[in-house]
Order: structure tokens, then C-alpha cells, then sequence
């Protein structure tokens, strides 16, 4: 029999990806027991969570317009878009556990105070966003899962981008940033067909970054191997 629900009560989602890598340092090890809790934004998960009562962002942030990333690796362009933007209020979504220990240490070391951080699977996070919340959502580099047999893993399918939609404002800006052509394509695709619109007007708009881009490592991994970045820009219809 198929399996619909977890033990916790959650639906039966499958996770594709890593949760931890290699040996943790110290002193990030220091960053997760002493940083992380701090900066939650609510009770996320189904055994925190299990009536998901949507989180008090209010309270988190007061009435400050909220951004999302979705996978923030490093978190150096999360960490960029909050000293950039110090009256925004911003979450950061990761489940890889590595990438959350180094984010906080960039934290730590610029002293942000307008972040929140999930550590773990953007689906939960969306269950517990009220409707109509996020001004904006960066998707920088995701997995790209390569192979035709694992494009359904992708984050730009209906599994996600309808939850998305839900949870975006109307006007709100969805921008996605890869290197991969097929991803580009399968993004053109599916974001246009769950409600928003590509606001490219020319091949400059998704040739060039935007103008408070921060290039990230995934990104100076592909420009050394040859690959061409991608920006692509769309709204919530």
C-alpha cells in the first residue's frame, strides 16, 4: 500500500538531496547549538506544527514586505540581500545542513538582523506562510537533477509552484538564476502556466544579472566550466 502519511502525521513527501556532508568544524558546530534556534522563524516542522498553524510573522518582523530564498547553499547572496536591504525581512530555506552551519557564520560575522532561517524542506515552510505573504523569492542555482527520469525533482514543478503562488502577494517577483539550458526551459514552461508572467522584453533581461545580483560560488563554478548563467525575472499575475 502507498504510503500518504508520516508517523508525525505530515504528508509522505519524498526528499530528494542531502541533509549533511562532510564533518562539521567546531565552530560551526557552534553556529548550529548556539545561532540557529534564535533565528527560526516559528514552529515549521509537523512535530512543532501539527495543527500547521501559520507562523506570526507579524511578530517576526512587523510590517516590513518579507523575501523568501529558496535554497540558499552558502547563504553569501542571502546574507548580501539583508545588508542590502536592512528594512526587508528575509527567510532563508535550506535543508542541507552544511549550508545552514554557513550561513551562520556569515551572520555572525555581519551582523544582520532582519533573517530568519528553515532548516529543512521548503514544503513545510510553505504549509505554515499565510497566504498573500512574500514580496519577493530568489531561486539562485537549484539542483538542477539532470537526468529526463528525475526532472519531476525539480523545484519548477506543480508540487512547489502552486504552494508558491499561494503564498506570494499579487505583483510579487519570482527571480530564478541557472546555468542549465533544460532547467531554463522547463522553468518557462511551468512558472508561466501557475500564474505568473516572464517579464523579459529582450535577451539582455535574462543575459544580465540584476543590478543587486551577488554572484554566487555555484555561479563561479559554472562560468569556469564554460556554462552561461541565466536571470530570469517573472511577476505574480
Amino acid at each position: 500500500m502507498t504510503k500518504t502519511k508520516h508517523p508525525s502525521g505530515a504528508p509522505w513527501r519524498n526528499f530528494y538531496g542531502r541533509f549533511r556532508g562532510k564533518t562539521i568544524r567546531a565552530s560551526q558546530h557552534d553556529y548550529l547549538e548556539n545561532d540557529l534556534a534564535p533565528l527560526s522563524p516559528g514552529p515549521v516542522s509537523w512535530e512543532d506544527n501539527p495543527d500547521r498553524t501559520p507562523l506570526d510573522l507579524a511578530g517576526l518582523f512587523g510590517d516590513r514586505d518579507i523575501w523568501l530564498e529558496i535554497g540558499f547553499g552558502g547563504g553569501e547572496h542571502l546574507v548580501h540581500m539583508a545588508q542590502r536591504y536592512p528594512d526587508i525581512g528575509l527567510i532563508g530555506c535550506e535543508p542541507f545542513i552544511n549550508g545552514v552551519a554557513m550561513l551562520l557564520g556569515k551572520i555572525r560575522k555581519a551582523k544582520v538582523q532582519n533573517l530568519a532561517v528553515h532548516p529543512g524542506d521548503v514544503r513545510d515552510l510553505f504549509d505554515v506562510l499565510p497566504d498573500a505573504t512574500l514580496s519577493r523569492v530568489f531561486l539562485n542555482y537549484p539542483d538542477p537533477w539532470p537526468k529526463k527520469r528525475h526532472h519531476r525533482r525539480r523545484f519548477v514543478t506543480p508540487e512547489h509552484l502552486v504552494p508558491l503562488h499561494r503564498v506570494m502577494k499579487p505583483g510579487a517577483i519570482l527571480r530564478v538564476a541557472t546555468d542549465i539550458p533544460d532547467y531554463v526551459r522547463q522553468t518557462l514552461e511551468e512558472v508561466p502556466r501557475h500564474g505568473f508572467d516572464w517579464l523579459a522584453e529582450g535577451p539582455d533581461d535574462w543575459r544580465n544579472p540584476w543590478d543587486d545580483w551577488l554572484s554566487t560560488r555555484y555561479e563561479q563554478k559554472a562560468l569556469r566550466e564554460g556554462r552561461t548563467p541565466h536571470y530570469l525575472t517573472f511577476r505574480k499575475r
